[in-house]
Parts: C-alpha cells; sequence; structure tokens
C-alpha cells in the first residue's frame, strides 16, 4: 500500500491551493483518513481529518478556510485551502488507516505519504 500526495507549491498570501492523496494497492477498506503538516522547528500537526462516514475535525487555525473531503471509489482524500496565510507554510503528509489484504487474510496499519510543501509568500 502506497499514499502519493500531490498539489502543494508557491502561492500568495490569500490565494488558494488542492492537496490531492491516492492511495493504491490491495485494499480492502480505508477508514479515517487524513492531512497533517510541518512546518520548520515545529513539530507535525494534524490539519484536518475525515471519518469514512463524511465526518470531518480541523484544527482550529485552518477551520472556516480549509476543507478536507474524500472520494472513496479513488481511494483519494483531498485538502482545498482558501485564504492562505504565510503560517501556512509547511510539509503537508496525507495519512490512512488501511485494511488491506495480507495473505488469505487482511491487516490494517497507518500509513503516511511522502511530504508536499506548500510556500505561502508574496
Amino acid at each position: 500500500v502506497q499514499l502519493q500526495a500531490s498539489g502543494g507549491g508557491l502561492v500568495q498570501p490569500g490565494g488558494s491551493l488542492r492537496l490531492s492523496c491516492v492511495a493504491s494497492g490491495t485494499i480492502f477498506r480505508i477508514n479515517d483518513m487524513g492531512w497533517f503538516r510541518q512546518a520548520p522547528g515545529k513539530q507535525r500537526e494534524l490539519v484536518a481529518a475525515i471519518a469514512k462516514n463524511g465526518s470531518a475535525v480541523y484544527v482550529d487555525s485552518v477551520k472556516g478556510r480549509f476543507t478536507i473531503s474524500r472520494d472513496d471509489a479513488e481511494k483519494a482524500v483531498y485538502l482545498q485551502m482558501n485564504s492562505l496565510e504565510p503560517n501556512d507554510t509547511a510539509l503537508f503528509y496525507c495519512n490512512a488507516d488501511v485494511v488491506y489484504v495480507q495473505g488469505i487474510g487482511t491487516a490494517r496499519k497507518t500509513f503516511w505519504s511522502r511530504g508536499t510543501q506548500v510556500t505561502v509568500s508574496s
């Protein structure tokens, strides 16, 4: 199982970006999915998470600006980021709680993507 994150880039303050993360492999089911970020010199923090039933949670600093969504048919999770601020600059990662095929049964593990850089600067 692999997670591939994309969509990062350089954007001016007030701009928007949409991050995408697609899972691949012998996946039986994907439970919770989420986006994390890590700014230089800071710990990795949860930005947003979405459950299989669609319920979502956000860190206070992004509420009203970011929207997380998922497409289970595509095995994907998205993060729409609007009104970006310089403090949003960070390396963004997605993760997923995945039940996958292993041998004649299944196993469960949280997988992480490589980071995609988001830089907000004028």
